[in-house]
């Protein structure tokens, strides 16, 4: 399989303490087979000074191919993916939070199976390999793994990590896929969505995780995994 160019989707809402170094290794990221990539950073209203950050990190790299779109609302984090998967011309596409907890040399790695011929989408599981993890929240982990769980129980998968942000997919396949959810619903909805596709080819890579307290800027919480638990079972049984 050839790829030319992937597009690499950066929602970012109050990140003024990250976004600059994930924006540095991200134009530093050498991808195999030397493959093209174009940023997209989504800015979903920040209030603090993530925008002039951003503005600033366009204009040091003139050469390279970022896109900013701003939101003058904030929306969501789906609702920032969904304005990125708009206007991404990558032939894949992959999320990127613009935190730290995900290490984008990495990308490298959900990329082999689509390389090699196998692979339409790839999700990047935090619970298989070997990995570096940082230990934090047991019940958080015990959360993501029944979500999971209930996901896999419709939709017939058997993700280790349905929630994971790193997710990978052949542009276009998904933006023939209406979303809707504008917040962290996105990942059930889109495992239901492309689950449905038929003979779609889904695989799973082990990947690290630097994850962050919620003093360091976290922002999911139990809200979200009941919105999650909705979702689920409302994209598979009712839509």
């Amino acid at each position: 399989m050839i790829i030319n160019k992937i597009s690499i989707i950066v929602p970012a809402f109050n990140e003024e303490s990250t976004i600059s170094i994930i924006a540095d290794k991200l134009l530093n990221l050498y991808l195999v087979n030397n493959i093209k990539k174009e940023i997209i950073i989504v800015n979903d209203c920040s209030t603090d000074n993530t925008d002039n950050l951003i503005q600033n990190i366009i204009k040091s790299n003139p050469t390279a191919e970022i896109k900013y779109i701003k939101h003058e609302k904030n929306s969501g984090k789906g609702a920032a993916i969904h304005s990125g998967i708009k206007n991404a011309t990558g032939d894949y596409l992959i999320i990127q939070d613009a935190d730290l907890e995900y290490d984008p040399s990495e990308m490298n790695k959900l990329l082999k199976p689509v390389l090699d011929g196998y692979a339409d989408v790839v999700y990047g599981s935090r619970f298989i390999g070997g990995a570096p993890h940082r230990i934090l929240f047991f019940w958080h982990t015990i959360g993501n793994k029944f979500l999971t769980f209930l996901s896999n129980f419709f939709t017939n998968l058997n993700l280790t990590d349905m929630e994971t942000c790193y997710k990978l997919f052949k542009t276009s396949i998904i933006k023939t896929i209406s979303l809707q959810e504008k917040r962290f619903g996105f990942e059930p909805e889109i495992t239901s969505k492309i689950a449905k596709i038929k003979g779609i080819r889904i695989y799973e890579v082990g990947i690290s995780y630097y994850g962050r307290t919620y003093l360091e800027g976290k922002k999911i919480n139990w809200k979200d995994g009941v919105k999650a638990i909705y979702c689920i079972i409302r994209y598979n049984l009712f839509n």
